[in-house]
């Protein structure tokens, strides 16, 4: 089985970051590989870089069904273009926002995302209400850090997350709690021992997923809303 992750954005450490995450969680037998949206904003903060970074994570799409996947993963949170990367591709292909919140609801009653900046919530709201989850999200709070932060040394990007992670419990009595940034996929572990509650991290769980999707044998449907796209 081959799975593909795609960082939607053109930076390349964050992918690092991303792909350690996904191998960690592959099954025996599963070839998980990478590729970065060159060509994309260095990150997606917004309705703007989303639309900016579309064309370039499509043709990453296309060059991964070209390669054989069996399998994409689109690893930002915010789920960039991923209807068009559905109606392009023939496996199954996960976005991490619908894949971490999915879980969270078969792990707890109630949950809390913690993402980046605070442009970045009313995006991830308008996502949970898109996906039938907002009678279990508590709240989508922000840590008031930009995307990149995360990947710079010395940067105390990880403990504003902690802190937000701590008020959450606190005060909207979540059950559990999504990490709202793919970059956030390497403090996993560590927030989870912090805090004392289940913190999900969507790249982990969208691979899981697709494993299990392709073990399945099952592709995306080619009849209605995700046919391939007219030639014209």
């Amino acid at each position: 089985m081959k799975l593909v992750v795609i960082n939607p954005n053109s930076t390349a450490s964050m992918t690092d970051k991303i792909l350690a995450s996904a191998r960690a969680v592959a099954g025996p037998g599963v070839e998980v590989l990478a590729r970065t949206a060159h060509g994309a904003p260095a990150s997606i903060e917004g309705h703007f870089d989303e639309v900016m970074a579309a064309a370039h994570l499509l043709r990453e799409v296309q060059q991964a069904e070209a390669e054989g996947a069996d399998a994409i993963v689109v690893a930002c949170f915010d789920d960039p273009a991923i209807g068009a990367c559905r109606e392009i591709a023939t496996g199954p292909v996960i976005g991490i926002c619908e894949a971490a919140i999915k879980a969270a609801s078969m792990i707890a009653t109630s949950f809390t995302i913690v993402t980046t900046l605070p442009r970045s919530v009313p995006v991830i709201e308008e996502l949970v209400r898109r996906y039938g989850l907002d009678h279990q999200c508590r709240r989508v709070r922000s840590a008031a850090i930009p995307v990149l932060a995360l990947e710079e040394p010395g940067s105390n990007a990880r403990q504003l997350v902690r802190a937000e992670i701590l008020r959450a419990i606190d005060e909207d009595r979540c059950e559990a709690v999504v990490l709202g940034c793919a970059g956030m996929s390497d403090l996993t572990a560590w927030l989870s021992d912090e805090t004392g509650i289940p913190v999900i991290d969507g790249v982990t769980v969208a691979t899981t997923f697709a494993q299990a999707l392709v073990g399945a044998g099952l592709k995306t449907s080619k009849i209605g809303a995700y046919a391939r796209p007219n030639q014209k």
